[in-house]
C-alpha cells in the first residue's frame, strides 16, 4: 500500500480516500465505439470529495409530471349550444351581453319618446289651430274701413261734427286680420277735437286668443295706476270695461278714459274713448264717464252684429 502524498497546512483536511490499485492492476477503461468521440478526461476540481456530480439542469416549475397508466381526462365541453362541425348550419348567436341590452332598452325609450312627443304636438297643434281650420271665428269679418263697418251712433247727438278725415288701416295675414279707425270727435262750433273715438277688430286664425286676452284686460289695473276694471256681461264671452277719471269733476284739467274689450270666441274688439281737458277747450260741459261706458255698450253690440254680415 502507497502512502499518500503530504497536503499543504493550508489545505483542508481530505476524507480517507479510496484506496489505489497500483496503475499496473487498474482495469482499463472500455473502448469506445467507433462512431463516438473519445469521452473528455475528468477535470481537477477543488471540492473536497473526489469526482462530484454537476447538479442537474433546471427543471420547469409549471412542468407537470408524467404519469404512468394515469387515463387522460376528456377535453374541456365548449359552448353546450354550439353546434358541432359538420352539421352544416353555422353556430346560433349567444345571448345579448348587457352592454347591448342597455343600448336596446335606450333605443326603445327613445322612440317611445319621439311618439309621445309627436303626440303632444300635433294635440297642441288642433287645440291652438296649428293645423288650419280649427279657428273659432263665430262668422265675424275684418272689413277694409271699420270706419264705415262700425257703430258708434251713440256719440253723434254729444259730437254733432263728423271727422271728414278720419284714420283707418286693415291686415290681412293667414295669422291675423286686422282693421283699425279712429276719428276725433267735436262739438258744434268746436275749431279742434274735443275727444277721440278708436276702434279695432282682430280675428285670430292661427292662435286662441283667450289667456292672453283674459291676462291683458281683466288685470289691467295691475299694470295700470289709477284704472278700474270691471267684467261686463252679456257682450260675447267676456268683456271688460276700464276706465280712468283725472278730472276730478273740472272742465279745464285732467282726462277721462274709458275702454271696452270683448272676446267672442277667436274674435278680439276695442271701442275707446278718451277727451284731455285745458283752459283752452271750448268745450265747457263733457259727458259724464258714466254716460261714455254706456254709448260704449251699446255701439260694440251694434258693431259685433254688423261685422257678422
Amino acid at each position: 500500500m502507497s502512502t499518500p502524498p503530504e497536503q499543504s497546512p493550508s489545505s483542508p483536511q481530505q476524507p480517507p480516500s479510496t484506496p489505489q490499485q497500483p496503475p499496473q492492476q487498474q482495469p482499463s477503461p472500455p473502448a469506445q465505439p467507433p462512431d463516438q468521440p473519445p469521452a473528455p478526461a475528468p477535470q481537477p476540481t477543488a471540492y473536497p470529495y473526489p469526482n462530484p456530480q454537476s447538479p442537474p439542469p433546471p427543471q420547469n416549475p409549471y412542468a407537470q409530471p408524467t404519469l404512468v397508466n394515469q387515463p387522460v381526462p376528456p377535453p374541456q365541453q365548449g359552448n353546450p349550444y354550439a353546434v358541432q362541425p359538420g352539421y352544416g348550419y353555422p353556430p346560433p348567436a349567444g345571448p345579448p351581453s348587457a352592454g347591448q341590452n342597455a343600448a336596446g332598452r335606450a333605443v326603445l325609450w327613445a322612440v317611445v319618446g319621439a311618439v309621445v312627443a309627436s303626440a303632444g304636438w300635433a294635440a297642441a297643434l288642433l287645440l291652438t289651430g296649428g293645423l288650419g281650420g280649427s279657428a273659432d271665428l263665430r262668422g265675424y269679418q275684418a272689413p277694409a274701413n271699420l270706419c264705415s263697418g262700425a257703430d258708434y251712433s251713440s256719440f253723434e247727438d254729444e259730437y254733432p261734427d263728423a271727422d271728414s278725415a278720419p284714420t283707418k288701416n286693415a291686415l290681412k295675414d293667414p295669422a291675423l286680420d286686422q282693421s283699425y279707425c279712429s276719428i276725433t270727435l267735436k262739438k258744434t262750433g268746436s275749431s279742434y277735437a274735443d275727444a277721440y273715438l278708436s276702434m279695432q277688430v282682430d280675428l285670430h286664425k292661427k292662435t286662441d286668443p283667450a289667456p292672453e286676452f283674459t291676462a291683458t284686460w281683466k288685470n289691467y289695473g295691475d299694470s295700470h295706476t289709477d284704472y278700474d276694471v270691471s267684467p261686463v256681461q252679456g257682450i260675447g264671452d267676456e268683456a271688460y270695461l276700464v276706465t280712468e277719471d283725472t278730472s276730478s269733476g273740472s272742465t279745464t284739467s285732467g282726462s277721462r278714459y274709458a275702454t271696452l274689450a270683448v272676446r267672442d270666441g277667436w274674435m278680439t274688439y276695442t271701442m275707446s274713448y278718451s277727451a284731455y281737458f285745458s283752459s283752452y277747450d271750448s268745450d265747457t260741459d263733457p259727458p259724464a264717464l258714466d254716460d261714455v261706458t254706456g254709448w260704449l255698450k251699446t255701439d260694440t253690440k251694434s258693431t259685433l252684429e254688423q261685422l257678422k254680415d
